[in-house]
């Protein structure tokens, strides 16, 4: 099992910008796979950003269009944690973000293929 926990969320004004911090323990290997998806109230939950182990030492970045541009992933596996720096933040950014992992690469788009999650942190852009 892995367990996830998100934290940096808050409030912030349209054009700012926020960390998201993701902090991994259990069984979590370097290789596993990180998402990053957000849901916003009377939405499905949508992906935002992916980070995908490919060798050693080496990761594969991939966004969602709404994103790309604005938003950054990165990982510290020594403190087996996963950053999402969102800058430029916009109100249509307003949800709550969920952090989660993948034992595999496939899909990395589609929530249903993640097997572990964060509880969510809140995000509120205000215009």
């Amino acid at each position: 099992q892995v367990q996830l926990a998100e934290s940096g969320g808050g409030l912030v004004q349209a054009g700012g910008s926020l960390r998201l911090s993701c902090v991994a323990s259990g069984r979590f290997v370097s290789t596993y796979t990180m998402g990053w998806f957000r849901q916003a109230p009377g939405k499905e939950r949508e992906f935002v950003a992916a980070h995908s182990w490919r060798s050693v030492g080496l990761y594969y970045a991939e966004f969602a269009d709404s994103v790309r541009g604005r938003f950054t992933i990165s990982r510290d596996n020594g403190k087996s944690t996963v950053y999402l720096q969102m800058n430029s933040l916009k109100p249509e950014d307003t949800a709550v973000y969920y952090c989660a992992a993948d034992s595999t690469r496939a899909k990395v788009r589609d929530c249903r293929e993640y097997d572990f999650w964060g509880q969510g942190t809140q995000v509120t852009v205000s215009s």
